[in-house]
């Protein structure tokens, strides 16, 4: 169905919506329900709760400061068959989930294992090309090569944040908007949005920068890295914790000009963040952006429905509803404390 949709210029809101439904990163996202089963139901109080699942990185309070921790593991045959890509994604992948939380990143420990030496010196040179671009520290590792040795990576990051931003301060009446860099091109064969290269270390490390400032002016409350699922599944997953919902504006979205909606709304931008914010504060965080080259519009509102409502062109449909059907199953009942 999705490639016959590629092929309309034009499909409805009813079509569109069913295409993204049920595709495979979608469902991969579902099974995340199962570990989230198996964590304890107790309900945390105050800063500890930061450290569960639901947000982007665990977040830890440190007298004055969050330390962050995240890890990013990298699909098994995309190790294979583009090393030196894959070390890259995984320390980039690590470093937007860092400043999705207001964060700064710091350094990275990776583990691989190769069976190909050449393939594995690949491998860690887009780990340390990318650590020079980002300015992180690469601080080893777990290393097995073998002849029996699968193909895989993992990487970790570290960082720190002193003002947070959290799934847990998604409230109703806040502003829904998205933040990408439109300046790049699609990666071939697959829905990858790349808008790193022929880029400055310098450039990159600014343009993150713009969420810790923002959220230590108190500016952004919450804020989602566009993750393989999409923007649709990056929004359930924004919305969930708190059991929110929202209403999205597809014809508001930031998107490439040449650039297909349904190839869109399936993007996993280098780039790209969902944010919540006030309502006063808009033009400020618009302004953030824009003078760093980067796009951000608001494209809907957050609301206390748990129903994530999709418009276009005078439509209106329901996608999903976590009241009834839970996305990764990662939900806290209490809210976050008005510190943030």
């Amino acid at each position: 169905m999705a490639e016959a949709l590629r092929r309309s210029e034009s499909p409805g809101l009813g079509e569109l919506l069913a295409a993204l439904y049920d595709t495979p990163a979608m469902r991969a996202k579902q099974a995340i329900q199962r570990p989230a089963r198996s964590f304890p139901g107790q309900v945390l109080e105050g800063d500890a709760r930061y450290a569960l699942p639901g947000d982007d990185t665990a977040a830890i309070r440190c007298g004055d400061h969050y330390q962050l921790l995240a890890i990013e593991g990298m699909l098994p045959a995309f190790v294979e068959s583009a090393p030196w890509f894959a070390g890259w994604s995984a320390v980039m992948a690590n470093v937007s989930d860092i400043a999705a939380m207001g964060g700064r990143p710091s350094a990275v420990v990776n583990a691989y294992w190769h069976h190909d030496e050449r393939q594995a010196g690949e491998l860690l040179r887009g780990i340390r090309e990318a650590c020079q671009a980002y300015g992180l520290l690469l601080a080893g590792g777990h290393t097995h090569h073998g002849t029996d040795a699968n193909a895989a990576l993992a990487v970790a990051i570290t960082g720190i944040a002193h003002r947070l931003l959290s799934t847990l301060h998604v409230a109703p009446g806040q502003v829904l908007a998205m933040a990408v860099d439109l300046d790049g091109c699609w990666h071939p064969g697959v829905p990858y949005w790349k808008a790193f290269e022929q880029r400055s270390g310098e450039r990159l490390r600014s343009q993150l920068d713009v969420l810790p400032r923002l959220a230590e002016g108190g500016l952004l409350s919450a804020a989602k890295d566009i993750s393989n699922a999409g923007l649709l599944g990056t929004l359930l997953m924004l919305l969930e914790p708190t059991g929110c919902g929202a209403t999205l504006e597809l014809d508001a979205l930031p998107r490439p000009e040449d650039g297909d909606l349904l190839r869109w709304l399936q993007a996993f931008p280098s780039y790209g963040f969902l944010l919540t914010l006030p309502e006063h504060v808009w033009g400020d965080v618009q302004t953030a952006f824009a003078l760093e080259g980067l796009a951000c519009a608001r494209i809907g509102r957050i609301d206390a429905t748990a129903c994530l409502r999709v418009e276009q062109g005078g439509e209106s449909m329901q996608f999903w509803n976590l009241a009834n059907r839970p996305f990764t199953g990662f939900t806290q009942s209490s809210t976050a404390s008005e510190d943030f």
